[in-house]
């Protein structure tokens, strides 16, 4: 049986979140330096379109997180797999990731950074998917709330697949 892809939120309402949280961040961070993190390998695409409309100095690095392998669900279990090349002590960080499901993995993250005492410290989402939350976490910057199922595209993907699809779409099996 071939998966159904159903599109719930378009490119053009992706855009035009977007064009919005960057205005936020502009404001916030009015001038001041900003260091980028991306969680890999979803984020990409959704960090390249939005570190195009900011308008402070920005430097981005990339972390990679693994806590779903080839699965649907977590595994409840966080490592980090790539770790970050630049120094985040003393730099106002914004941490940047697709979707926030359980939690879990924002939140070993969060911890994990502020080990490292950056001057700040805020999170970007792109998704905000509350139906599996398990632990409280702080989102400074939402783009959606999504109330539940499985989503690919705009980087989002199932065991590698379905990332490149310019929409966000539920994935029934």
């Amino acid at each position: 049986m071939q998966p159904v892809l159903k599109p719930i939120i378009s490119r053009g309402q992706i855009q035009a979140r977007l064009r919005e949280l960057a205005a936020q961040i502009n404001r916030d961070y009015a001038g001041q330096p900003l260091l980028i993190v991306g969680i890999l390998k979803g984020v990409f695409i959704f960090l390249a379109d939005l570190v195009r409309l900011l308008e402070m100095p920005v430097r981005i690095d990339f972390v990679r997180l693994r806590s779903y392998g080839d699965r649907d669900s977590s595994s409840g279990r966080v490592a980090i797999t790539k770790d970050l090349e630049l120094d985040v002590t003393d730099r106002h960080v914004l941490i940047v990731e697709d979707i926030i499901d359980s939690g879990l993995t924002i939140q070993f993250f969060v911890q994990h950074l502020q080990q490292q005492r950056p001057k700040s410290l805020k999170v970007c989402c792109l998704l905000d998917k509350q139906e599996r939350r398990t632990c409280s976490v702080p989102l400074d910057y939402v783009g959606f709330v999504v109330a539940r199922g499985f989503l690919v595209g705009y980087g989002l993907d199932f065991a590698e697949d379905y990332r490149q699809f310019p929409d966000i779409c539920e994935l029934e099996l």
